[in-house]
């Protein structure tokens, strides 16, 4: 029988959450869909790979003796996938450099042109991800380097902070903390956080500064997929939003004002690389945003 990785990545996240649901909720997918497909994988193997009943789900033994051979297909498909990328990009000489909506501000655009200036003959591509997207896309292959938003899982991945950026909250114009010049997180206990299910939680929880330091938690807005559709709901006053410094330059708008907020903890922004990349072009890049680095510290 043949099977489509997907099905196979669906199989072990049931089988590491042993629950359907938050399976579902880590794949981006519903839960009756999620379980259509490992029905169909069951009747395929002729063999129950899960015990359910209405309290909990178990792997039957036949689906603990395949979880491990699944793992190990889905990662050497991972890495034959990026190993002939990779290689398509070197013989190209393009250079895919990954970020996340403002990436790493100043520095990121410094680096793009200085590397076009050190190495004319490379192509740079600079390719946006969505939220906490620019980790995977390393993994996957879709990328030789990216400026990451830190905390992220980064196991398997080198990793050097390259920046640091103090966190501002953003607002729509006509909004009553838009008069101050500053405010404390305290300060937006009530008001409505625009958030994410498309990122690992405790991404989303980092940058809602959940749990609040009373211990309570935020209140929060509408979800959104992607800077633009939260920029769109933050002008229209639905709701505030928690992001990096640079966001401020990047999406100016007459609608909206973005406020520092003084007793939070900083982005920290890194390079990062596959641990088992030998692209000349990446150690090159590299080379260059440490020394664009230190005239920015």
């Amino acid at each position: 029988m043949d099977v489509d990785t997907r099905v196979l990545r669906y199989f072990v996240a049931v089988a590491e959450h042993l629950s359907f649901t938050i399976a579902a909720e880590t794949l981006f997918i519903s839960q009756p869909a999620l379980s259509r497909q490992i029905r169909r994988l069951e009747a395929d193997l002729r063999t129950p790979l899960f015990e359910r009943n209405s309290r909990e789900v178990r792997l039957s033994p036949a689906g603990a003796a395949m979880l491990p051979a699944a793992r190990q297909l889905l990662a050497d498909w991972q890495n034959a996938e990026r190993t002939a990328l990779g290689i398509a990009a070197v013989r190209s000489r393009i250079l895919r450099i990954g970020f996340e909506a403002s990436g790493a501000g100043v520095l990121g655009t410094k680096a793009y042109a200085a590397m076009g200036v050190r190495h004319p003959e490379v192509t740079i591509e600079p390719k946006c991800f969505a939220w906490g997207g620019e980790v995977a896309a390393l993994r996957d292959g879709l990328v030789d380097v990216a400026f990451i938003w830190l905390p992220a899982d980064t196991a398997g991945v080198n990793t050097e902070v390259v920046a640091v950026e103090p966190r501002v909250v953003g607002m729509a114009s006509t909004h009553a903390l838009a008069e101050l010049q500053a405010v404390g997180i305290a300060d937006l206990s009530n008001e409505p956080l625009m958030w994410t299910s498309k990122a690992p939680r405790n991404w989303v929880d980092w940058w809602a500064v959940n749990p609040r330091p009373d211990g309570s938690e935020p209140v929060w807005g509408p979800q959104n997929d992607n800077v633009e559709e939260m920029l769109e709901q933050v002008a229209a006053g639905v709701a505030t939003c928690i992001s990096p410094q640079s966001m401020a330059s990047y999406y100016a708008r007459p609608d909206l004002v973005w406020r520092p907020i003084t007793d939070i903890t900083p982005l920290h922004i890194a390079i990062g690389w596959m641990a088992d990349e030998r692209n000349p072009m990446i150690a090159a890049f590299v080379e260059i945003v440490r020394e664009l680095s230190e005239l920015y510290d």
